[in-house]
This record gives C-alpha cells, sequence and structure tokens, in this order.
C-alpha cells in the first residue's frame, strides 16, 4: 500500500476545533477506527486497543501549542 498522509492546518474556533476531536474520539471508542479522506481516497485506519499517547504544551509570549498524539 502506498502511504497514505495527512497533514492539515487550518483555522477553526474554539468549539469547532473541540468538535473535531470530539468526532475523532468518538470514533475511537465506537469502532477501534478512524476514516479518513484526502483528495478524493478514503482510508480507514485501525487503532490497536493499547496506544502510546502524548501529550505536549508549548507557550510562548505570543503563541502556544498543545499537541497531542497517538502512535502504536
Amino acid at each position: 500500500m502506498d502511504l497514505f498522509e495527512i497533514d492539515q492546518k487550518q483555522r477553526l474556533g474554539r468549539e469547532s476545533a473541540a468538535a473535531r476531536l470530539h468526532d475523532i474520539a468518538d470514533a475511537l471508542a465506537r469502532n477501534n477506527a478512524i476514516e479518513l479522506e484526502q483528495d478524493g481516497r478514503r482510508i480507514t485506519v485501525s487503532v490497536p486497543d493499547e496506544v502510546d499517547f502524548k501529550l505536549e504544551v508549548e507557550i510562548g509570549d505570543d503563541e502556544g501549542e498543545l499537541e497531542i498524539e497517538l502512535s502504536w
């Protein structure tokens, strides 16, 4: 299978960003999988029962970043 990669960045309102995170979390809790689409290609990402969870926070004078990463 060819590498399937999504690298998106967009500006959203805080509530919209939270809604996207909820959608991802709900999909993981319900199905142990997430369906993604990019450029007309659709892929189902199967996520195992155990994952490595990484949370990173960076706060500077003018900007901040919260990064959440799941890997397996």
